[in-house]
């Protein structure tokens, strides 16, 4: 079974709070894009869970989200039968896309399709939630309004009619150590859109592109804003940081112009580090994410 495993972005990303679970409260509008991890995934007769990765910082123990993910279910299934994944991370790793939580999903969802769906999405869901507050939001598979810690996800059917140019330095960023410093007396902001305004109103770059995690973030690397400079430069409609960052990600009214944008930052002898892709969002459950 070959399966396609999406990156995400969050188009907003509020920090309402800190709950008393230690865990912090989000409002963020999410979206899967068509950056992929490959998993190969095979079950066989035996009964060890084993995986392999083709990134040396990623582990290939049972620490991985997609390791744990198989482990999960199979439990949950009271099945012993073995299953070997095979990784290949194209999706870069601690970026703010949520590689390795899309992974963890994207095995449970294969898994369930092996199994001719044994559990509902709901169940799903509730496996995910115990492998870290993203991994349900890949599982939902639409473009969400996420609350709660992330887990509380609801539908957002506004148009999304956008070309995305990520733009990832590859410098390491700790998201515990970034919702430390996060002072929360800075993010009170009440003109930003609420939940329910979110719903009534469509996705407008210019009123709604914020994430409370890039000042934090960007104060220790200046890289951020450089790279939010470069992408509006280059004919971006809106720049933004992904999650606790490092990714940047611009806007694009047309791929032509996202397409021009890549080309010429490509040649940016200040930009020759940086990782680049272009993606497009993805709107509805796909199928083809899945190859039996």
């Amino acid at each position: 079974m070959k399966i396609l495993s999406p990156a995400k972005i969050n188009l907003f990303l509020r920090v309402r709070g800190k709950r008393p679970d230690g865990y912090h409260e989000l409002f963020s509008l999410m979206c899967c894009i068509t950056l992929f991890d490959e998993i190969l995934l095979h079950i066989d007769t035996g009964n060890l869970i084993t995986l392999e990765c083709s990134h040396p910082g990623v582990p290939s123990d049972a620490t991985n989200l997609a390791h744990r993910a198989a482990c999960l279910f199979q439990q949950k299934l009271g099945s012993s039968r073995g299953i070997d994944i095979r990784l290949t991370k194209n999706i870069p790793v601690a970026a703010g896309l949520g590689g390795g939580s899309g992974n963890a999903a994207s095995v449970l969802l294969a898994l369930n399709t092996v199994y001719e769906n044994p559990f509902s999405r709901a169940q799903l869901m509730e496996v995910g939630l115990v492998l870290g507050a993203d991994v349900p939001f890949f599982i939902f598979q639409k473009p969400a309004i996420a609350t709660g810690i992330g887990d509380v996800l609801d539908h957002f059917e506004g148009e999304l009619p956008y070309h995305f140019l990520l733009l990832y330095p590859e410098i390491s960023v700790s998201t515990a150590e970034i919702y430390q410093n996060l002072n929360l007396t800075l993010t009170k902001d009440e003109k930003k859109p609420t939940s329910t305004h979110l719903k009534l109103t469509r996705f407008e770059p210019a009123r709604h592109l914020t994430n409370d995690l890039e000042t934090v973030t960007a104060n220790k690397h200046p890289e951020i804003g450089m790279l939010k400079e470069r992408l509006l430069a280059q004919g971006a409609i809106g720049a933004l940081m992904s999650g606790s960052g490092p990714t940047v990600f611009g806007l694009f009214n047309d791929i032509e112009t996202a397409k021009s944008a890549k080309q010429a930052l490509s040649c940016d002898a200040e930009l020759k580090d940086i990782q680049m892709f272009l993606a497009d969002p993805i709107l509805k459950p796909d199928t083809k994410l899945i190859d039996i």
